[in-house]
């Protein structure tokens, strides 16, 4: 892959990643507290916020791959599930930015 094409990507990448997290952010916005420091118990439905964004964000990520598989030629799907594995490690970083 030539460098010109790591940084078109790369740009795809970063507009999927805030695109995928506002969207999931917005729509989970009625879910849990912002404050954790109140008097009633937050960890359950801070949970519930917390498991549906980790299976809406997956679910996005597989639609995503399947839609750039079937895309792209066979000749460079190899570096697809690089691209997998940064959207993983991302979402543990989206997770801490949506409780904060």
């Amino acid at each position: 892959m030539r460098k010109s094409n790591f940084g078109v990507w790369l740009l795809y990448f970063i507009i999927f990643e805030l695109l995928v997290y506002f969207g999931l952010s917005f729509l989970l916005s009625g879910m849990g507290y912002d404050s954790q420091y109140q008097q009633e118990n937050t960890i359950v439905p801070n949970w519930v916020k917390a498991v549906v964004f980790v299976l809406l964000y997956i679910l996005s990520v597989m639609v995503a791959v399947l839609l750039v598989s079937n895309f792209v030629p066979a000749k460079h799907r190899g570096p697809l599930m690089r691209w997998v594995y940064l959207a993983l490690v991302g979402m543990i970083i989206m997770l801490f930015l949506l409780f904060n």
